[in-house]
């Protein structure tokens, strides 16, 4: 009994933490109003969470319900790409609200910005399975002949996740004008990535490169 109490009020801290700062931001919020809205004594959150960082990275792990990704390797590089932009963790936090880790995502952002730290284990957590699963997938688009064998992963990587992004943070609620838009931004990226896909003047040029020796 005293474990499932104790476990109730882990859960409590987290919930509360989140709606917190995805309402008033991560510097805004105190370890007092945390303890408040829980019901769990601000002793006792310490004795779990070294710092307001510590439980904030725990806080995205539960918002998101991090499990295994599934793997993605159909053998189509289009497909695979929108795949992995569409992609959403499993959202427990909060009954299963999408809008409460949507509106703390640009606090994520903001934050990360002046606390490099904290911004490096955001990354690992958060962005790095996407990233290593795009460089995959392009990978194989280039040993396919799909693209160019010279291509700037990380160019690509960030041109695909970054209307993601953007839209995520920007245009959050707004109506897309396209019907898929991960679906929009992987044809955009084929247009001016893919072998064959380029027009005339810019195939010549890459044409008419010197073989690297």
């Amino acid at each position: 009994m005293a474990r499932q109490r104790s476990s109730k009020a882990h859960e409590g801290v987290l919930d509360a933490a989140l709606n917190l700062f995805a309402e008033r931001g991560i510097e805004r919020t105190s370890m007092d109003s945390i303890a408040e809205l829980s019901g769990v004594s601000k002793a006792t959150i310490y004795k779990h969470w070294a710092d307001k960082e510590a439980l904030l990275l725990e806080v995205m792990a539960h918002a998101q319900d991090p499990c295994e990704r599934p793997r993605i390797e159909s053998g189509d590089m289009r497909r695979d790409l929108v795949a992995i932009l569409r992609h959403k963790p499993p959202q427990k936090a909060s009954g299963g609200n999408g809008s409460v880790r949507e509106r703390l995502m640009p606090h994520l952002m903001a934050y990360s910005a002046y606390n490099p730290k904290f911004g490096e284990a955001w990354r690992a957590m958060m962005m790095e399975p996407a990233r290593q699963e795009l460089k995959q997938v392009l990978a194989r688009g280039v040993a396919n002949r799909e693209l160019p064998p010279d291509l700037d992963y990380d160019l690509a990587i960030a041109l695909l996740l970054g209307p993601m992004l953007y839209r995520r943070i920007f245009q959050a609620g707004q109506p897309s004008l396209h019907e898929d838009f991960a679906v929009s931004v992987v044809d955009a990226f084929r247009s001016a990535f893919g072998i064959g896909s380029k027009p005339a003047a810019v195939n010549k040029a890459r044409a008419s490169r010197p073989a690297s020796r």
